[in-house]
């Protein structure tokens, strides 16, 4: 379980990284996404861990990945170049 819970946290630290220097101008500060990917991978991992008892390592961190990509995808802003106003506006 130790092994679980480190190996989520790197690798939601990692995705939020990688989306840090993809998308650095449609995200908030870095010191708000970094914690909010780890953040997002600990809870996928305990969420997966509870739904699926100890189904493997590639399993739980999968399901890490995929809540901490969803978590991160909720910090977005949209870009400045695909606003569109609305037809009563």
């Amino acid at each position: 379980m130790f092994w679980e819970a480190l190996g989520s946290a790197v690798l939601g630290l990692a995705l939020a990284w990688a989306a840090v220097r993809r998308l650095p101008h449609r995200l908030p500060a870095r010191a708000m996404v970094l914690p909010t990917g780890a953040a997002g991978a600990l809870f996928g991992a305990f969420l997966t861990h509870s739904a699926l008892g100890s189904a493997g390592l590639p399993v739980i961190l999968v399901g890490a990945l995929a809540v901490s990509a969803a978590s991160l995808s909720l910090l977005l802003r949209p870009a400045e170049g695909l606003r569109r106003r609305s037809a009563t506006a």
